[in-house]
């Protein structure tokens, strides 16, 4: 139903989203026979489901060592993220983590829903792990080594300054970028890519889903858990959680502007990363979550919502970045695209208002220098038009067509 009330709302997604609905379901088709592969790539659409479609861009040996690498690395930050786990088991844990993955054996239940269902059958990650190449393994336990003992740092630290922010990020996220890039090259299909440039893909989404899990995070039961960092919000209120408080909305959309702008800086890194790459597949895989990672900023940007609710992309959107990624030419629309919508929204009595022009100005001059603009054959984010009665009656037969047509196949 919500896909449906989508189409109605915005008919000119229609075609993508009916589209989108067909490739997910092509996915969930390609299931591997062997149990261990078949729990990987179905717990795979359970945990994530815009991953399970992004990491098909992959070619085989490749996307099954992504995959395994994704599953680890969720079960390591289910660890983390339980927070009725005591610290005493806890730490052993996530410092051990990339010793359990060459154990079939081994499985520690924490977490809830499809994570319990992960982690309690963990021995499937394993065993899928132990039939990767070498190269594969060894990027793998390495990055999870770094991740496991950076978390147990950090479960003993506070997130104080921006310097631990940044390093919070690298560790749960920054790492994932320099693993991928291994994997890549291990692979054969790219350069080994600069660290840095890695440790920004990673940052860039890490600090785009922590702004945007706000509300979630601070409610987390039976512990919140917080991220933002204090040399930020110490600046607009008393203790991290007045910020989701009525009273305190204008210092809150003020907090949250300066947590924007703090996640723009990686965005360059990240358009320098992606045009370095060579082969198709990957440069889809990565530059989709890149792209949404963007769309996401601009619409988090001095939206109150996020202290209130859930703000994401709609799916018609989302669809269109997944069906109409292709080079960077898109690549680069769409981040100007969303830079400008951004743009648009900067209020002048912000106190970071010149600082968010700047760095928005910064990206959309990456974008205009790349001479890629004008070669672009589609667009990311459109305005909703005003349809009249008739259109959206046509249009809610049409999707109740095309939604009977797609259960008989």
């Amino acid at each position: 139903m919500g896909m449906m009330k989508e189409a109605l709302m915005h008919p000119e997604d229609l075609y993508v989203l009916v589209k989108m609905k067909r490739a997910a379901a092509q996915v969930e088709k390609q299931i591997p026979p062997d149990p261990h592969w078949a729990f990987c790539y179905t717990m795979l659409q359970k945990v994530s489901r815009s991953f399970a479609f992004v990491i098909q861009q992959l070619g085989t040996d490749l996307r099954n060592a992504v995959c395994v690498f994704y599953l680890v690395l969720r079960a390591l930050d289910t660890v983390e993220d339980d927070t009725s786990i005591p610290e005493d088991i806890k730490l052993p844990i996530l410092e051990s983590f990339h010793r359990h993955i060459y154990n079939p054996d081994w499985h520690f239940s924490c977490g809830t829903k499809d994570y319990k269902v992960l982690m309690d059958n963990f021995r499937n990650i394993s065993t899928a792990f132990l039939e990767l190449g070498k190269s594969y393994q060894e990027g793998i336990e390495d990055i999870t080594e770094r991740m496991g003992k950076g978390m147990a740092k950090f479960i003993c630290k506070e997130v104080e300054t921006v310097d631990d922010y940044d390093e919070y990020c690298h560790y749960v996220a920054g790492l994932v970028g320099l693993g991928l890039s291994k994997l890549f090259h291990a692979s054969g299909s790219e350069d080994l890519a600069e660290d840095h440039l890695s440790n920004s893909m990673g940052l860039f989404l890490q600090k785009t889903n922590i702004i945007r899990d706000y509300l979630e995070d601070i409610n987390e039961i039976p512990k919140s858990r917080m991220f933002w960092p204090r040399a930020i919000w110490s600046k607009y209120v008393d203790k991290l959680e007045d910020l989701k408080y009525k009273e305190n909305s204008t210092q809150a959309v003020q907090c949250l502007n300066d947590m924007v702008t703090n996640a723009l800086l990686h965005a360059q890194d990240c358009l320098k990363y992606l045009s370095d790459l060579k082969d198709l597949s990957n440069f889809r895989f990565c530059a989709i979550p890149q792209i949404m990672a963007m769309g996401t900023l601009a619409l988090c940007y001095n939206n109150v919502e996020i202290f209130r609710g859930v703000v994401k992309m709609r799916r018609g959107v989302v669809a269109r970045v997944m069906d109409q990624t292709r080079t960077m030419s898109d690549v680069y629309g769409a981040f100007f695209e969303f830079s400008s919508l951004l743009k648009s929204k900067i209020d002048n009595n912000d106190p970071n208002a010149s600082l968010t022009r700047m760095r928005i100005e910064a990206i959309q001059n990456s974008c205009v220098k790349s001479g890629m603009l004008n070669k672009r054959g589609c667009h990311m984010y459109r305005s909703s038009p005003a349809y009249n009665s008739v259109y959206i009656i046509l249009a809610l037969l049409l999707v109740s067509i095309l939604f009977a047509v797609l259960a008989t196949k």
